[in-house]
């Protein structure tokens, strides 16, 4: 993978020299992202420079070497990604009389854009990507983004700069930014643990949203526009609504069979693709269905063992490592596995600010870091499992939001706050205690995830008005930000029902609003921020376009039946290997911060939510905070979640001060 960066000065100040300077700047603080090439290309009469920094994958000689020019010498390029049917689309371009140089997809899908537009090129290839393109005829540059959002791409203004990059280390680097705290998009982070796209946490700095082009003509774009005027000149060429409700118009009409047999090939045309690399190879394997779906496929179509990576903890309540390395054994991997300590996982927070460049407050982060970490000692390629819960319906909230409004939603709200209220008279701790008692008469798949703390979120929830309010509360860290920054969130999808598309299940739109959100803002951005820190290029083969598609059509009683989901991966995975070893509850990939956070990292998060620190820096309301904090120290309640947002705030502050 690549780190990409560049800038158009808008009052085309600054001679070459200080734009390749300034290029080279930006590019080099994502020398993370790239180690093994660097480059920069600039224009003094536009005011233009591009820069980039290379993780060799395909085609490691000089050929791939960028910033790229076309053999038409039209177009520019710096990319970050990979295209998987890039061997497919150079034949057909070749047969369009177009002539190649090296071996680079990078080549390609210049050429691609050569030969039929940006559109027709962006549409036609399948992959990852985050790519600017300089179009010197048009005098106009692009910005596109993969369709799922693989690959993040910021772009935002520095004065009369216009700037972009891969993270937004590349735009601090410019020597004209001055970042300043967006209070709507910190409002956004303490609701959800991210900052959702097209927002970031600086003022007039935004993503770029997942499937889109923006279009930028320099002799028209407004010196300084803002969203708003900028809106315009976005256009999607993929639209995840469009797949839900074509899914939904056109479903599958096969029978279970049938479904199985079409997901199977289908993954394993992906997993192909995906194994193309000129450097070695690996997969993640967590234990769990998704990464054990990947790492069966991978193996079934290599002739030697494939190389799995896990990361295992002693305390075995986040501990699957086992489960991994009877998975591991069974299908003959060559597997390593990293039992990690305590002090070995805390020793990897502080470097979390600069890791992520932007408040992050996903716990699982300090996991995926390790586990990419290891990988990284002996593959640059590793495959992953992620997507299988937001296409196939595996997180628990989607069979728990269902039964909670199926069993509320008809009752008058009055009433059902009456209920909540009498669900928080007792403590969670007391909850815990009669739960123990009562914990034989309970179902067995019930019993590990009935807890006090938990019938306390569910007393959240019962009395909201909307199923989408149900499951805004359910993803919520923080459900009063504006008590604590003082300002209103940004707008988002989930107000705004002109952006739902059309889908009967409540389950069905919880998945479209993780596919859309979720995902790309939390799981997609922490996997990339956390394997690139280390130049490790990962893929995600469930996230393939013709999967991701296919998962749009199929019902959702194949996706979650007798309340687990993920029912039809599952039905693939058992063509590969016994049940017994993945069907299980799904525990997530997290660590122990709860305990921690009373334990060994207690006088590290006290210094960080001292009530003199939090007043003198203006930026939360200290009383919300202490409260949580200091029943969580008491062990009343479980608060790890919204204190980790915070936390992980204060610690990004510290470091970006």
């Amino acid at each position: 993978m690549c780190g990409i960066a560049g800038l158009v000065n808008f009052d085309r100040a600054g001679t070459y020299d200080d734009l390749c300077v300034n290029a080279t700047s930006m590019s080099n603080a994502l020398r993370h992202r790239g180690p093994d090439d660097g480059g920069v290309w600039a224009d003094s009469n536009v005011g233009i420079a591009l820069g980039h920094r290379r993780l060799s994958v395909i085609d490691p000689s000089v050929g791939g070497h960028q910033p790229m020019e076309s053999s038409c010498r039209r177009f520019i390029m710096v990319y970050n990604g990979e295209i998987y049917n890039f061997n497919a689309l150079r034949k057909e371009l070749e047969c369009c009389g177009q002539r190649f140089r090296g071996h680079s997809d990078t080549e390609v899908l210049l050429a691609a854009i050569s030969e039929w537009g940006i559109w027709e090129a962006v549409d036609r290839c399948h992959g990852m990507w985050a790519f600017a393109v300089w179009d010197r005829q048009r005098r106009t540059l692009f910005l596109s983004r993969d369709r799922l959002g693989k690959k993040p791409l910021y772009f935002g203004w520095a004065g009369s700069t216009m700037l972009f990059g891969s993270e937004l280390k590349a735009l601090k680097a410019y020597p004209g930014f001055h970042g300043e705290i967006d209070r709507g998009a910190l409002a956004l982070f303490l609701r959800y643990g991210y900052v959702p796209t097209p927002y970031s946490i600086f003022q007039r700095v935004w993503k770029l949203q997942q499937g889109t082009v923006i279009t930028l003509p320099i002799d028209t774009v407004k010196n300084g526009a803002s969203y708003d005027d900028l809106r315009t000149n976005i256009r999607r060429y993929w639209s995840p609504r469009e797949v839900a409700e074509k899914g939904m118009a056109e479903p599958f009409a096969g029978t279970d069979s049938d479904a199985v047999t079409s997901l199977d090939k289908l993954l394993r045309d992906a997993v192909a693709c995906r194994m193309v690399a000129d450097v070695p190879l690996g997969a993640f394997l967590s234990g769990g269905i998704d990464s054990s779906t990947v790492a069966a496929l991978m193996q079934a179509q290599h002739h030697r063992p494939i190389k799995t990576f896990s990361i295992g903890f002693h305390e075995s309540a986040y501990n699957e490592a086992h489960y991994a390395r009877a998975i591991a054994d069974h299908l003959q991997t060559e597997h390593t596995e990293l039992y990690v300590t305590p002090e070995e996982a805390m020793a990897i927070i502080p470097k979390l600010p600069t890791l992520y460049d932007e408040p992050f407050a996903d716990s699982s982060q300090i996991p995926t870091f390790l586990v990419s970490q290891l990988a990284r000692r002996d593959v640059t390629v590793s495959l992953s499992g992620d997507g299988g819960d937001e296409l196939f319906g595996g997180y628990t909230r989607y069979v728990w939001g269902k039964q909670i409004w199926r069993g509320v939603g008809t009752i008058p709200v009055g009433w059902r706050q009456c209920i909540a209220g009498g669900m928080r008279a007792f403590a969670p701790r007391q909850w815990d205690a009669i739960f123990g008692l009562l914990g034989l008469l309970l179902p067995t798949q019930y019993r590990r995830y009935i807890t006090g703390d938990k019938l306390h979120k569910l007393a959240r929830v019962i009395a909201v008005g909307t199923p989408e309010v149900l499951y805004q509360t359910l993803v919520s860290l923080w459900d009063d930000p504006v008590s604590l920054v003082g300002c209103s969130e940004w707008p988002t999808v989930l107000p705004d029902h002109r952006q739902w598309p059309h889908l009967q299940e409540l389950t069905q739109r919880m998945m479209f609003f993780d596919l859309i959100t979720y995902l790309p803002d939390d799981v997609l951005a922490k996997v990339d921020r956390a394997s690139m820190g280390v130049g490790l290029e990962v893929r995600a083969p469930l996230l393939d376009t013709t999967v991701v598609e296919f998962a749009g059509r199929i019902p959702l009683s194949m996706k979650v039946r007798h309340g687990k989901g993920k029912w039809l991966l599952r039905q693939v995975l058992k063509q590969y290997m016994p049940i017994c070893l993945f069907d299980r509850p799904k525990t997530g990939f997290g660590i122990p911060i709860e305990d921690w956070l009373r334990g060994p990292l207690r006088d590290w998060a006290e210094e960080l939510l001292d009530e003199k620190r939090l007043r003198e820096d203006g930026v939360f309301s200290p009383a919300p905070i202490r409260e949580k904090w200091e029943e969580h120290l008491s062990g009343r309640r479980n608060w790890q979640y919204p204190l980790w947002a915070i936390l992980m705030f204060q610690a990004w502050d510290m470091a970006n001060t």
